[in-house]
């Protein structure tokens, strides 16, 4: 989703195959390759047996008919190949059908570290690995839905919902602070700063820091009031108690949450407002 982008999706062939070439093959291989030394001892447990049930290669992508193999055996969801940009119409509507949009392309070399779109890599090893989990799959399923029906000044506010879960959710084990924010888990950089926050409660004063983050408990309405910026490290994370809340949540009136939300109005942003929030 977005206003516009340079990269064009690879269209798969009347097999569903899509052909990457050898330095597509090198740029997945080291992305993974640092991708899994950085989220070790980082990653939420529900993340880590995704990712074994999808026994990802390293030395090129993974053919979408694999994770779906995968996804379908354990949640019933699918990805689907999309184009690198869709509107918010269809991906709620993929949603709301149990299919994960899939942009199928790589980053390029020259922006190895960060690219603003998401890209194959984003998608399938950021989420992937989540929709093997019923709660987390039933949460996303709901959202889907909602969105479908929702106007568009309700889609913003769910916008963030998503934002701050299934893109930059944190979730507390019993061995501490872990990610389960497919956002966090593609990024090496947020992978490391996201752990790093110290304060529950957000003081005006510290919030100039921005060498660390805030953390807050996780609360749908209070989300839903948050301003984010997607070109950040975020200031501001949610944390969930355990992955079943997204399973409660998916079952609760997330709409009338939002009508709750809209009425209360937005925070403070924790960022300069210049550049405005997408969704």
């Amino acid at each position: 989703m977005g206003s516009g982008t340079k990269y064009v999706s690879k269209q798969p062939d009347e097999k569903g195959v899509v052909h990457w070439d050898n330095s597509e093959n090198r740029v997945w291989h080291d992305l993974v390759e640092r991708q899994l030394a950085c989220i070790e001892g980082r990653a939420c447990q529900a993340y880590i047996d995704g990712l074994a049930l999808l026994n990802l290669p390293q030395d090129r992508p993974p053919q979408l008919s694999q994770i779906n193999a995968v996804l379908q055996s354990t949640t019933g969801w699918e990805c689907v190949a999309v184009p690198a940009l869709i509107n918010f119409d269809r991906f709620f509507a993929l949603l709301a059908n149990k299919q994960f949009p899939v942009a199928t392309f790589l980053r390029r070399r020259e922006e190895f570290d960060y690219l603003q779109e998401p890209d194959f890599f984003h998608e399938i090893f950021g989420h992937c690995a989540m929709l093997t989990n019923p709660a987390f799959a039933a949460f996303t399923y709901a959202y889907g839905n909602l969105g479908a029906k929702a106007n568009s000044a309700q889609r913003v506010y769910l916008a963030r919902l998503y934002w701050f879960t299934v893109e930059f959710g944190l979730l507390q084990q019993q061995d501490g602070l872990r990610i389960y924010g497919g956002g966090i888990l593609s990024s090496p950089g947020e992978t490391q700063y996201s752990l790093t926050g110290k304060s529950s409660a957000i003081d005006k004063a510290l919030a100039l820091d921005k060498s660390r983050p805030f953390y807050k408990p996780f609360d749908p309405v209070d989300i839903m009031r948050t301003p984010y910026r997607i070109d950040i490290m975020q200031p501001l994370y949610f944390i969930l108690d355990d992955i079943n809340q997204l399973y409660e949540l998916a079952h609760q009136d997330i709409m009338s949450m939002v009508s709750q939300a809209q009425k209360l109005g937005l925070h403070a942003p924790l960022f300069d407002t210049k550049i405005k929030e997408v969704g």
